[in-house]
């Protein structure tokens, strides 16, 4: 039998595998290396794209805030002006009170007594006056009581004016209220 020698045949399909081999490992090493490569340049798109969409988000945010505090600005302008309105309501309500109560006066004053100052502060009158006699005071206080417009009189207080004992200086206070038919209204 003859006899072939088939180790150069071997030799060169060994050497023909492992530069496939070493061809797909390359092949392989580099096709990893870009598919990681496209995956970590897509993460970053990523991270990019979502960074911008909270920092829109943080501009938003920051303009709504500024809104808010507007907002609020015009809440409490609106609670001022409601506040005005209703005082202004109450004023208007309140208008023609002043015109019975200084009518109410003249007709309590009795005769022999003049009041000398009169002032307002909320609903409590200060009278001040000079009378001919303690009874005139007492009969002013007692109208008073009886007024439509007038109530609770207090006598603060009342001091001889004159050396003879005939006069007296006075001073008292009374409360301002409304007639029983306004408050059934």
């Amino acid at each position: 039998m003859a006899h072939i020698n088939l180790l150069p045949w071997r030799e060169e399909l060994r050497r023909e595998q492992t530069r496939e081999f070493i061809s797909i490992t390359v092949f392989s090493v580099i096709l990893t290396a870009a598919i990681i490569f496209l995956i970590h340049v897509n993460i970053e798109r990523l991270i990019s794209f979502q960074e911008d969409r909270n920092n829109l988000l943080l501009e938003e945010i920051k303009t709504l805030d500024v809104e808010l505090k507007k907002i609020e600005g015009l809440e409490q302008t609106k609670a001022k002006l409601l506040s005005r309105m209703e005082i202004i309501q109450s004023l208007q309500q309140k208008r023609p009170q002043i015109v019975h109560l200084f009518d109410d006066i003249v007709r309590t004053v009795p005769e022999g007594l003049h009041i000398t100052e009169l002032s307002q502060q909320g609903e409590t009158l200060y009278i001040t006056g000079v009378a001919e006699s303690n009874g005139r005071v007492s009969a002013y206080m007692r109208n008073i009581d009886a007024s439509d417009w007038m109530k609770k009189p207090k006598l603060q207080v009342i001091e001889s004016k004159r050396k003879d004992g005939r006069g007296s200086e006075f001073k008292l206070t009374a409360l301002q209220s409304e007639p029983k038919e306004s408050e059934e209204k």
